[in-house]
């Protein structure tokens, strides 16, 4: 039987927008998220994180300290009671020509096969238009703009909702 899954980008959407975080005492959670995620896991999603990490590539951090600062975010996560489902991330930079980083659909391609997603039940929630991109190359129509990240640019966005926060998302994904 396929799951539902809310997929979620990092920066901006979990945490507080910092360039090219890794360490722990810089990582903030954005108001709202436990509250958020555990809502979404009542109602029966699987949570899932998608996030570019070009910090990797570019030697600002090494894949190591991603690894370590994910794994106490998950921590963190757990001790609110909140299972995240998987975690994957893009090490390249945007000149790459790989197939994961968004605003390719390649890690949500990934997350579908291995955990049996739903794609036209699921939705995504990110703080930027690639975010968006990604996930409508995925199948995946229910998303969600939300402006605690970066700056929306325009008023026109692909994203079926536009939110200031996930907070809020809440009020947007009822089933």
């Amino acid at each position: 039987m396929s799951k539902k899954a809310i997929f979620l980008d990092r920066d901006g959407v979990i945490n507080k927008e910092v360039n090219y975080l890794y360490k722990i005492e810089n990582f903030e959670f954005i108001n709202g998220i436990f509250e958020s995620c555990l809502y979404f896991q009542n109602l029966g999603y699987i949570i899932i994180i998608i996030t570019n990490q070009s910090g990797i590539s570019r030697e600002f951090y090494s894949d190591n300290d991603y690894q370590k600062l994910s794994a106490w975010m998950l921590e963190e996560f757990s001790k609110h009671g909140i299972i995240i489902q998987d975690t994957f991330y893009c090490p390249h930079g945007p000149e790459s020509n790989c197939r994961c980083r968004k605003p390719k659909p390649g890690m949500f391609i990934e997350a579908k096969k291995k955990h049996n997603i739903n794609m036209k039940e699921s939705w995504m929630i990110g703080d930027s238009e690639i975010d968006i991109q990604s996930a409508n190359g995925a199948d995946i129509q229910n998303t969600i703009l939300v402006r605690s990240g970066k700056k929306i640019i325009g008023p026109t966005s692909n994203a079926k909702f536009i939110l200031d926060s996930i907070r809020d998302a809440p009020n947007f994904i009822l089933d």
